[in-house]
């Protein structure tokens, strides 16, 4: 009797990736839909703005990676000098997009199942620190939604992604 265990992956590293880059071109146009000065001022009920939100989201999404494909450790960043225009956050947006599919071809299967402590602080396996990234994100683009609207613009579509 054979009695090993066979197991079935639901969704491959590429896939995830997939999902997760549909999920930042999303993001992309909510940044796109922003009039600028409302990127980095408007804000409700002692919310931030959204450019410090996507800034957020920038010192996350890369160094993170980065870390799991197995660079030394980073400190979040959510000062980027570049980011201050809406110009300069959407090259820096679409430079990580670039970066996020050149390190995460380097993150070997089994790494995902591995204990991580991201950012030297946060600590969880890294499929589920993944998890945390990409759930943050679409946290964040939520509140640009809300921002969109009571500023009387349509968002894009949420499930176009």
């Amino acid at each position: 009797m054979d009695t090993r265990v066979k197991t079935t992956e639901v969704i491959t590293s590429a896939q995830l990736l997939e999902h997760w880059q549909g999920h930042r071109r999303l993001t992309r146009r909510v940044i796109e839909a922003f009039p600028e000065q409302e990127l980095y001022t408007y804000s409700l009920g002692g919310m931030r703005p959204f450019g410090d939100m996507v800034q957020e989201l920038l010192a996350i999404a890369v160094p993170g990676i980065r870390q799991v494909a197995g660079e030394p450790v980073e400190e979040l960043n959510e000062q980027l000098e570049q980011a201050k225009t809406k110009a300069g956050m959407l090259a820096l947006w679409d430079e990580a997009t670039t970066e996020l599919d050149r390190y995460w071809g380097q993150i070997p299967q089994e790494r995902f199942q591995e204990r991580i402590l991201a950012f030297g602080e946060y600590e969880g396996t890294v499929w589920s620190t993944i998890f945390y990234f990409i759930d943050n994100e679409i946290h964040h683009r939520a509140q640009g939604y809300v921002y969109l609207r009571t500023l009387g613009l349509e968002p894009p579509q949420f499930w176009d992604r």
